[in-house]
């Protein structure tokens, strides 16, 4: 279980991977992009900390 001051809004993920927001919200929309786990409640999208930090790290190249 995630504490509630681990979840970020679409523009702080978004400025953390140096995006837009909008690229995040049309990801979400369409299934291209982007495909990082989010919480919706209402009308309110919120990533996990920890799942954007595997998210990136799913995409490292080494």
């Amino acid at each position: 279980m995630h504490e509630l001051s681990s979840f970020l809004t679409t523009k702080e993920v978004a400025t953390l991977l140096r995006i837009a927001p909008q690229t995040l919200e049309k990801a979400r929309s369409t299934g291209l992009g982007p495909q990082i786990p989010f919480v919706k409640v209402g009308r309110s999208v919120r990533y996990a900390r920890g799942d954007v930090y595997a998210w990136t790290e799913s995409k490292r190249n080494v």
